[in-house]
């Protein structure tokens, strides 16, 4: 799909490099450009593969990686000299730094009139808020996502993983590519700016659209939905948790019927979506006894047979080895590029013809003197002098 564009990704840790990527399994040739210490998510704990971190590889497949030293002048020329035949650059600095590096829109334009550049911040690019640090933890926070996370009048939660920065890095590649299709069309460059804290206030959607409304506030429910039921999570027989949503009264009476109480769905306390919300704890009590006669997966199996929506709360183990991840191909078996031994990684969630199949994770600067040298005609003996003065660096 996106044979042929070449991207620059300046960006580190999660969000960026999560939407760098995005755009190689959507086939664009993606240059990971790392400072000489490398991306600082080569180095997070705890665990480890021949020698990489478990979290760099999980964000960074199908990248080449080139190491420029951009405080020295030689490093930022080879960068400028990427940029004239790239098509697009994406970066997460705080707002300040892209114009004191001189690779700004500006900068770039200046360089090259087509350029996408996909800019990440935290917040917002005007100061008092430029200069605040914009964890995750803190997004999740101030964006109101948290008081929408777990049990109802309990301590504010947490998502599972760190949706904040995988939602921007989300954001990022869907705004690049916007701006990559302007460009295409008009021959002129754009900048696309996405906010960590933008992304999380605008996926508050209907929530948000049912307080300007009414005025009332949302809450934490746990993992009941407030305005449809049954749909939440049940114990069942062994244990294990069972979610069920039958949205619709059809799926209502066959669910009813699975659980072995047709009667149930005439109920007058639950024979409506209306009356099941305004009598919700009282179902709930009557689902929960029913629910743990039975273990979760016979419940699972036996929902699925009847096509009522339910599943079995799964961990992540049991989450990339069911028969459905593995036949969606969302986990992959990749090499190691020096000692052959494989590597499990998460698949790709575009499907389309002719989708690549993404490499392993770059080492640091695997790539730097085939790249220069390809996009930047840079010959040999430039390559060494570049190597010798520390602007540049290969890996070994």
């Amino acid at each position: 799909m996106l044979d042929g564009v070449k991207v620059l990704d300046l960006s580190h840790v999660l969000g960026g490099p999560f939407a760098g990527q995005l755009l190689a399994q959507l086939g664009a040739e993606v240059i990971k450009v790392e400072p000489p210490e490398g991306d600082y998510s080569r180095t997070v704990p705890p665990h480890w593969f021949e020698g990489d971190s478990s979290f760099f590889l999980s964000c960074n497949r199908g990248k080449k990686s080139v190491v420029l030293n951009l405080r020295q002048p030689e490093g930022k020329e080879a960068l400028y000299g990427l940029v004239k035949v790239a098509d697009a650059v994406i970066y997460g600095f705080a707002p300040d730094v892209p114009k004191r590096l001189g690779i700004d829109f500006d900068s770039l334009a200046a360089i090259n009139p087509r350029i996408v550049v996909g800019e990440l911040i935290g917040l917002h690019d005007q100061p008092p808020y430029s200069k605040a640090p914009s964890f995750d933890l803190i997004v999740q926070a101030i964006s109101g996502f948290m008081s929408l996370t777990g049990e109802k009048d309990r301590t504010p939660a947490r998502a599972g993983y760190q949706i904040a920065d995988l939602a921007g890095g989300l954001y990022l590649a869907l705004g690049t590519l916007g701006a990559l299709f302007k460009a295409l069309k008009s021959g002129k460059g754009a900048k696309i700016q996405v906010s960590l804290l933008d992304c999380q206030i605008a996926m508050l959607t209907w929530q948000a659209q049912n307080y300007f409304i009414s005025g009332e506030i949302p809450r934490a429910n746990g993992a009941r939905h407030p305005m449809i039921a049954p749909s939440e999570v049940f114990k069942c027989a062994d244990g294990e948790w069972l979610a069920v949503s039958p949205t619709g009264e059809g799926f209502w009476r066959d669910f009813c019927k699975v659980i072995g109480q047709p009667d149930l769905a005439a109920d007058p306390r639950f024979a409506t979506s209306k009356a099941r919300i305004a009598n919700v704890d009282a179902l709930a009590a009557v689902l929960a006894k029913a629910f743990a006669a039975k273990p979760a997966r016979q419940w699972e199996d036996e929902f699925f047979a009847s096509r009522v929506p339910a599943g079995k709360v799964y961990d992540v183990a049991e989450a990339v080895t069911q028969p459905l991840a593995l036949l969606r191909g969302m986990v992959d078996e990749v090499p190691h590029p020096a000692s052959g031994q494989l590597m499990r990684l998460l698949g790709s969630a575009f499907k389309f013809s002719g989708s690549p199949s993404l490499a392993y994770p770059p080492r640091l600067g695997a790539d730097t003197f085939a790249v220069l040298g390809a996009m930047c005609a840079y010959p040999p003996e430039k390559l060494a002098a570049l190597a010798a003065s520390g602007a540049v660096a290969q890996a070994e």
